[in-house]
């Protein structure tokens, strides 16, 4: 019985080894970092939010993708193992992040793949539609931040928080703005800001611990070039003809007025707004945001 069990763990092992990957680019110094997995089906590209964060959060996302997909996750330049030379406004922006998606593409040998953006990744895969329209057979926006700069003119973080969660917020952001940028601090600062983010506790020390791991620098980096180059994808998208579903829970932090605006943009598109639902439909939606999002995958038209 042992060495049976020994056998089948070993199976199961080689086959999960196969299911997932890792890559590596490497190119003037630099190098992006991406995962698949599975590997039947069309190839499913997700663009994870931030910006500033690595993709390791959306493994979860990617598993349930990949039982009839390649799901494909990556970290963005100087994000998790995609490590950059320099950091500064010339090496991150979205024409260089567009760039390093296009290099996956063709490492991988796709003419063409799906896309899911979400929140900022909903605003970075607009941005690659009207550069590469013709690489992408469907796309989705997940709890997107848009295809302009609205977001910021709509963004409220302290509104979903309670009086007394607000008070929490600025304690801790006043610590932290006096020298204290300790782990725990911070992950406490996270926890108040992970309740804007969600409609139950559920993943509230889940997402606190992701949140903690944020790069502002290029946070800022990226949000400075959006605002340089006037980020603004409708005139572009206005003419994108292929199938796109826009995903949103009601109880976002993000406006859904952003989710309606690219509805009424794009030709082509499908608004589903969830109830009792916050910015991460996967996790406190996942019947309706899985099923949705499976089936759009696989529809035709």
């Amino acid at each position: 019985m042992r060495f049976l069990f020994i056998c089948i763990h070993l199976i199961l092992y080689s086959f999960n080894m196969k299911a997932q990957k890792e890559y590596n680019i490497s190119f003037d110094g630099n190098n992006i970092h991406f995962k698949t997995f599975g590997s039947e089906g069309s190839p499913v590209l997700i663009i994870n939010g931030g910006p500033g964060m690595n993709s390791n959060g959306f493994a979860n996302l990617a598993e349930i993708i990949s039982k009839e997909h390649c799901a494909i996750i990556y970290d963005q330049r100087g994000t998790g193992k995609s490590t950059m030379q320099t950091i500064n406004s010339q090496t991150i922006t979205l024409d260089k992040m567009v760039e390093d998606i296009e290099k996956i593409r063709v490492h991988l040998g796709y003419k063409s793949w799906n896309i899911l953006g979400h929140s900022f990744g909903g605003m970075l895969a607009s941005y690659y539609a009207t550069k590469h329209s013709n690489k992408i057979d469907r796309l989705v926006l997940s709890s997107s931040g848009g295809v302009d700069l609205d977001l910021f003119a709509n963004f409220d973080l302290y509104k979903p928080l309670t009086p007394t969660e607000r008070d929490s917020l600025r304690y801790w952001d006043n610590k932290i703005a006096k020298g204290d940028t300790s782990k725990p601090t911070r992950l406490q600062r996270a926890k108040v800001l992970a309740s804007a983010y969600l409609v139950t506790d559920k993943y509230v020390d889940m997402l606190a611990e992701r949140l903690t791991q944020a790069n502002m620098t290029i946070n800022g980096l990226v949000f400075d070039n959006m605002q340089k180059i006037n980020f603004d994808c409708k005139e572009s998208l206005k003419t994108f003809k292929k199938p796109v579903l826009i995903i949103q829970g009601k109880n976002d932090v993000l406006n859904t007025y952003l989710s309606e605006k690219a509805h009424k943009i794009l030709p082509k598109s499908k608004l589903i707004l969830m109830d009792n639902c916050g910015h991460y439909g996967w996790l406190e939606q996942p019947q309706i945001y899985i099923t949705e999002v499976m089936a759009f995958l696989k529809s035709k038209g």
